[in-house]
């Protein structure tokens, strides 16, 4: 072994003690191959969802800022979408936070930390807002994901301050994240509680998880898997300044403040954002079909 491998090996060392808990770099300078493969990855999503962006320009060019959005049955195909949208107009890396059963399959987790995706933790979220990074939370986590019908783009964040107190704690502002759409494209044929699920619900209680992580029944076009071409919409609030709260005597107390502020700021977006899906003519595919052709 080498001088050089025995540095680096050092330097490894060092960031998995006092950096981030999977070893992930703590900051990622994509080279132009990376970026061809972001490209590529979320290709086939914009091109059948069509997406469009409101409030780009509220996104910080530089310092950290802590993401903070909406959970929807399409939480893997709607956020790459918008950090691929980021990072073509301003050049900045949005930085994920994965699942432990992701991070944990080893190939697979070189290929995240490739692209920014970390563990997902309070230690990493904080350890990167300390760095500068800008990081993406959805404090609904896995059941707000896993909703039930009658529940579309719904906030399911109690007792969720966690993201507040991180924010409070590194002087970073919240930007809110609202994403329409991932809920559009799947009809929920059973929730996670029919009776019909409860095998499902057993196997689910029997991998440690809450029963409430019950994922749901779904289908898409017809009855298949396959998402509804429904267009998704994504817009991006006013940055919150996390400051007023930093000296509070209960921070707890600043959190829960603080939740309900953002709560507040991304029910609004989501409204928003609603009513351009409602009244936009090309929100399915043969609408966006219709106007391609001129009728």
């Amino acid at each position: 072994m080498s001088r050089n491998d025995i540095e680096l090996s050092e330097t490894e060392l060092s960031e998995r003690v006092q950096g981030l808990t999977d070893g992930a770099p703590l900051h990622v300078d994509l080279t132009d191959n990376d970026r061809r493969i972001i490209d590529l990855i979320t290709a086939p999503s914009r091109a059948w969802f069509s997406p469009r962006f409101w409030g780009l320009d509220n996104f910080p060019l530089e310092g950290p800022v802590l993401l903070v959005g909406n959970h929807t049955l399409a939480g893997g195909t709607d956020t790459p979408m918008l950090a691929h949208e980021i990072l073509a107009k301003h050049d900045r890396l949005v930085r994920g936070l994965a699942e432990n059963v992701l991070i944990d399959v080893p190939g697979l987790r070189d290929a995240l930390h490739r692209l920014g995706v970390v563990r997902g933790n309070r230690h990493n979220c904080t350890t990167l807002l300390e760095q500068g990074e800008a990081v993406a939370v959805f404090p609904g986590g896995g059941r707000e994901a896993m909703r039930n019908k009658g529940q579309k783009y719904k906030l399911l964040w109690e007792g969720r301050t966690g993201f507040a107190r991180m924010a409070i704690e590194t002087g970073a502002p919240i930007v809110p994240i609202a994403m329409v759409g991932g809920d559009d494209i799947y009809d929920i044929v059973f929730d996670g509680d029919h009776p019909v699920m409860a095998p499902l619900r057993a196997a689910v209680k029997g991998l440690g998880l809450r029963e409430n992580l019950t994922p749901p029944l779904i289908r898409g076009v017809g009855p298949t898997l396959l998402p509804k071409p429904e267009r998704f919409y994504f817009s991006l609030g006013t940055p919150i300044d996390t400051t007023p709260w930093r000296d509070d005597a209960d921070p707890q107390a600043a959190a829960t403040d603080l939740q309900g502020i953002v709560k507040k700021a991304l029910e609004g977006e989501l409204d928003f954002l609603l009513a351009e899906r409602d009244r936009d003519r090309g929100r399915s595919l043969f609408g966006r079909t219709l106007s391609a052709i001129g009728l």
